[in-house]
């Protein structure tokens, strides 16, 4: 067995999950529980919080009978300090320190989005590319330059998960409403929506709320779902290509929960097919928020010896440029 095994906690929003990784890179668990708001409504952050508390130790018992190991067994823990809800990062933060304590471990604080970049590269053959890095909470174009991640565009107001969250719930569509927004778009038409790209960054609230206004208008769910992801995703392939060039890499990853959506991939993919570039997609199982993503990346910070640039538990707004990073 390998000499180093990490635990790792994600509990930025909807999710509760720990991971379990070894050095070797292989994962050894990844279990989890989803906060799931009620039909119409976002997440309601002291409700996420108390259910994370209330299936953290479940969570945990699943997650090391899953991978056959006991707490003795564990050799660090890691988890997610940021970005994230403040009142679930913290249940995270306080189950991770108190597990620590009990078992004498050390602990790593562990950056959201370079959890999902790290582990999108280690579950595809990826080496130096493009991360489009897509969620409920983020929407980055992100290479390595140098000793860090640097954002080369990003959204200038909500992701574009939260977007297809805050239409879905117009809709009346359980969460998280991407994968709804996806299935009604297979059936739907073309109407004109807001195109907004300013140089590498992206704009969605206009978006949002020109698709909110149709629905409001008697235009069908299909044909607002499809021309949302026709909008939204030409303006992501743009971008992305234009990161591409910039930086003449010949490699894209789709990382992060919006990663799993398949006309996203397609159209990258054909924007990449066209300059002689590969397009890579973090398996759907790590896609969304999850514990594996953390444990690995807890495994890489404590063999490169990398410590948090903040003393605090959490970092609300922690950004990932911000942040000095071995290239793994």
């Amino acid at each position: 067995m390998s000499k180093l095994i990490c635990l790792g906690i994600e509990s930025s929003a909807h999710t509760f999950g720990i991971g379990i990784a070894n050095d070797d890179g292989k994962i050894l668990a990844n279990e989890r529980s989803v906060y799931k708001p009620p039909i119409g409504k976002g997440i309601v952050p002291n409700d996420a919080a108390k259910f994370h508390e209330e299936n953290a130790d479940i969570v945990l018992k699943n997650a090391l009978d899953k991978a056959t190991l006991k707490m003795e067994d564990i050799n660090v823990i890691a988890y997610v300090a940021g970005a994230g809800l403040p009142t679930s990062l913290l249940v995270g933060a306080n189950f991770a320190l108190n597990l620590a304590e009990k078992w004498k471990l050390p602990v790593i604080k562990v950056c959201h989005q370079i959890g999902h970049l790290e582990i999108g590269k280690l579950t595809t053959s990826a080496k130096d590319p493009i991360f489009v890095y897509l969620s409920g909470g983020n929407t980055q174009i992100i290479a390595f330059v140098e000793d860090r991640y640097l954002v080369f565009g990003e959204t200038e107001d909500i992701p574009v998960g939260n977007c297809l969250d805050v239409v879905a719930r117009e809709m009346k569509l359980p969460m998280p409403g991407g994968s709804e927004i996806e299935r009604l778009a297979k059936n739907g038409k073309y109407i004109e929506l807001p195109y907004v790209v300013k140089g590498m960054d992206t704009s969605y609230s206009g978006i949002a709320t020109s698709s909110i206004n149709l629905l409001r208008k008697g235009a069908k769910k299909e044909d607002v779902a499809y021309s949302l992801q026709e909008t939204c995703f030409a303006m992501l392939t743009e971008v992305t290509e234009r990161a591409l060039a910039h930086t003449d890499k010949k490699e894209a990853l789709l990382v992060g929960g919006v990663a799993a959506n398949k006309r996203l991939q397609e159209m990258i993919r054909e924007m990449c097919e066209g300059r002689g570039a590969k397009l890579f997609v973090v398996p759907e199982e790590y896609s969304g928020d999850q514990g594996a993503m953390i444990a690995w990346t807890g495994v890489l910070a404590h063999k490169m010896g990398w410590k948090a640039p903040f003393a605090d538990k959490i970092k609300q707004r922690w950004r990932i440029d911000e942040t000095e990073w071995l290239k793994t």
